[in-house]
């Protein structure tokens, strides 16, 4: 029998509890999630996917119109900023929208799993302006509807979606002999080719070379974004002939997508990705050192079912060690602020009075990801994308403003202040990993003084914003339920106000675990 712990169930398996919750019974009530959750509405993109795609399309027409018509032309610099400011505005709605989706779903297990394979899939919305609009797209197109499918579903609709193209500069990789080579500046780009093997498949050291990377590369060609931001297939930009990954032929004498396609069905039926992806399933639920006889019988589900990924997840949550040693887990920065609106009980029916989100200014740009990442960015991430996709420009020397005049600061709601400002602060911002790798999972990238000062800063805020007359104790009880520690218990009971008392709940090392 497996030793299922309801709260458990919500704080390591979803984004934590909130008041009046209904709890899981057991592993099969998480599961259930998988075909419950689809059936509603997301609360983003905003107006949904097919105003969001409107959005795409109103924005590639855009840039479309301002193309200079001759050689040495100057673009319409206006023309180009109101664009940029529209798809940051609409970005920003998005970002705040996806936070809350996190916040009032009551299907935490399915929310939890798009968060992952978000992360798994990693694009970064800094990338270029059209990907401020698409990002949001990528994840309600390819990755949600796929997550308790067959995995090569999910690998297919994820590497092929425009805006894992771009990101990974697909749309301009062109195969060295292929048609288009002696017309292009641009040759071989091997970034998907690359970041498929090691971290979407099989996994770094897991016998792949060098040539399998380029090899990878080259049978990609061809895949790329027409000027409406949609995946197509160019022959004429495919490398012709055979080309062998892993031992295997890709291609012929005419180059199809069906090529592309049959090289990812073989990656996603390789054993080395099945170790992969279930080695980093049970580290990003369990521990950080994934439990080994977990990750065994999960590998032995993916081989049996041909990477059904919900027999996947089964064979993960009914596994004894599934439900072992609580605290082994550090809640990232997301995962922190969900669940801490999710404890003062933040849903859809009350955020607007309580946090205000329509109190904000217009959004000014955010810095382009080359400037906001800086540093973060290691060696070998791909760089931002030119010309119609192009990062925000730096204003030009002579339009600077005179020093001596001083804006006044953008008001911001509360809503963006404990979400969006405070992801930022504490280094997870929406949509925006430091590379294709995605952000750090291990206990060691966020257990710091610098981390742990934020989250109580944003402990200490939320509880003068929204703690409202609430015992401190009682928090800690819908927070923690029967996890909370005794001595965690007796410290929040003595705090002198209720601000200090709720501010220790949510600074708690119980709080900040699962």
């Amino acid at each position: 029998m497996v030793p299922f712990s309801p709260t458990m169930a919500a704080i390591r398996y979803g984004y934590g509890l909130s008041p009046g919750q209904v709890l899981n019974r057991n592993a099969d009530d998480l599961l259930v999630q998988l075909a419950d959750a689809p059936l509603k509405d997301a609360f983003f993109p905003i107006g949904g996917a097919f105003e969001a795609r409107q959005r795409s399309d109103d924005l590639a027409d855009g840039f479309v119109a301002i193309r200079p018509v001759k050689k040495g032309d100057q673009p319409d610099r206006e023309a180009r900023q109101v664009l940029q400011r529209k798809a940051e505005q609409s970005f920003q709605r998005d970002s705040l929208a996806r936070v809350m989706q996190a916040v009032f779903s009551p299907y935490g297990f399915h929310e939890r799993l798009a968060s992952f394979w978000v992360d798994h899939f990693s694009v970064n919305a800094r990338k270029a302006v059209n990907m401020r609009v698409i990002t949001p797209l990528y994840e309600v197109e390819a990755i949600r509807p796929h997550l308790a499918g067959p995995f090569r579903d999910l690998l297919q609709a994820a590497v092929l979606h425009p805006a894992m193209l771009i990101y990974l500069d697909q749309n301009q990789s062109a195969g060295p002999e292929s048609a288009a080579a002696a017309n292009r500046k641009a040759g071989l780009n091997e970034n998907l080719g690359r970041e498929l093997l090691e971290l979407h498949t099989m996994g770094a050291g897991s016998g792949y070379t060098q040539t399998d990377v380029r090899s990878a590369a080259l049978v990609l060609t061809g895949m790329t974004v027409d000027d409406r931001y949609e995946m197509l297939f160019r022959p004429r930009m495919a490398e012709p002939g055979q080309i062998k990954v892993l031992g295997v032929s890709y291609g012929g004498n005419e180059r199809t997508a069906d090529d592309c396609l049959s090289m990812l069905d073989d990656l996603a039926m390789r054993p080395e990705t099945a170790a992969h992806v279930c080695r980093k399933l049970a580290a990003h639920f369990i521990a950080d050192e994934a439990p080994a006889e977990v990750v065994a019988a999960m590998t032995d589900e993916w081989k049996a079912s041909n990477g059904q990924l919900v027999k996947v997840y089964a064979a993960m949550l009914n596994h004894p060690r599934a439900w072992a040693e609580p605290g082994r887990k550090m809640k990232l920065p997301f995962d922190y602020v969900v669940s801490g609106l999710r404890a003062f009980g933040i849903n859809q029916k009350n955020w607007q009075a309580r946090m205000s989100p329509a109190g904000d200014d217009d959004v000014a740009p955010m810095p382009a990801m080359g400037e906001a990442m800086g540093q973060m960015a290691p060696k070998g991430s791909p760089a931002p994308a030119t010309g119609d996709q192009m990062t925000m420009e730096k204003p030009m020397t002579e339009m600077k403003p005179d020093a001596t005049v001083q804006k006044p600061k953008p008001k911001q709601s509360l809503a963006r202040t404990l979400t969006l400002a405070s992801l930022r602060r504490m280094g997870q911002p929406v949509w925006q990993p430091p590379s294709p790798a995605g952000f750090e999972e291990g206990v060691a990238s966020w257990l710091s003084p610098s981390q742990m000062s934020e989250r109580i800063l944003w402990a200490r805020k939320a509880s003068n914003s929204l703690g409202g007359d609430t015992e401190p104790k009682k928090l800690l009880e819908v927070a923690m339920a029967d996890m909370a520690r005794d001595d965690t218990i007796r410290v929040v009971s003595q705090a002198p106000n209720r601000t200090s008392g709720m501010t220790l709940a949510l600074s708690s090392p119980e709080f900040n675990r699962r």
